[in-house]
């Protein structure tokens, strides 16, 4: 089985890596083609879209944004071979999806949404949470395949589902990483000591992977992106995009803190900089 991969940045790069050890030929390609050469000689760097996905059984991306997918599946839409199978990992619009699958379809091709979560760490170590949307013929096709990649996963139902499912994860993030960095503010703000107070609040009930992995990057000041903040703020006004009539004031007061630090600077860094913040009073 042939596998294209688009997409080889903080995520793409280590899933690429853990199909084609599992004894899948990969082709891959990046729009910097330096962060796909890195992959050679075990995956072949593509240098364009077009010489990745010919011939590929399964074609799965990885980018940034919603219009990074829509342009990636307007150039993959003309060039997959007849009944290939296209998987968009990225986090993306649910609408959007919807359309790409409507489209694969009336190509003969099929078109599956599988956001995953679980940051770099999840991605290198390969246990990712997987949500699912679109066929489940085509989803139980790909299974094998999701299970080289992540520990949970889950089929969500119809095209854009995954994504749904993605976004309503994305909630649970943001109130639990803003409230961890809350958490450390009070603690340190009453001189408590933040080692001590990490191993209580990973030992109780107030425990989670945000606490866990970013609560400890928070204390170390360590800021480099498992998930940028920038991707974060994108999900996050997906979620405000989507909401219709629903109130989410959690979401829109993160939204404000990650703006707040995405105009001073900390875009590039990963979402655990929403320390930053409190500390230095840009409220």
């Amino acid at each position: 089985m042939k596998i294209a991969w688009i997409g080889t940045g903080v995520m793409g790069n280590p899933m690429a890596r853990h199909l084609q050890k599992a004894g899948y030929t990969v082709s891959a390609y990046n729009r910097t083609y330096e962060k796909a050469v890195v992959l050679e000689p075990l995956i072949h760097a593509a240098k364009t879209i077009v010489e990745c996905v010919k011939g590929a059984d399964i074609i799965f991306s990885i980018v940034g944004y919603p219009k990074d997918v829509l342009d990636v599946y307007e150039e993959v839409f003309r060039h997959a071979k007849p009944g290939a199978i296209l998987v968009d990992m990225t986090t993306s619009s649910p609408t959007l999806a919807k359309d790409l699958y409507v489209k694969a379809k009336s190509l003969g091709l099929h078109m599956i949404d599988a956001p995953v979560t679980g940051g770099d760490v999840g991605a290198i170590n390969a246990t990712l949470s997987i949500m699912v949307g679109g066929d489940f013929d085509v989803y139980k096709t790909i299974y094998p395949l999701l299970e080289k990649l992540g520990k949970t996963i889950t089929y969500m139902g119809e095209a854009g589902n995954g994504q749904h499912a993605k976004l309503a994860n994305q909630v649970v993030i943001a109130g639990n990483i803003a409230a961890i960095a809350e958490s450390l503010i009070y603690a340190q703000s009453k001189n408590l000591n933040l080692d001590s107070m990490h191993a209580v609040i990973t030992g109780g009930s107030a425990s989670s992977w945000q606490a866990q992995i970013n609560g400890r990057k928070m204390i170390n000041h360590d800021y480099a992106p498992g998930f940028y903040i920038k991707h974060f703020l994108k999900d996050l006004k997906l979620v405000m995009q989507e909401k219709q009539d629903l109130k989410l004031d959690v979401v829109e007061r993160v939204i404000h803190i990650f703006e707040t630090l995405n105009h001073n600077g900390y875009s590039e860094k990963g979402t655990q900089a929403i320390l930053e913040y409190y500390l230095k009073n840009m409220a």
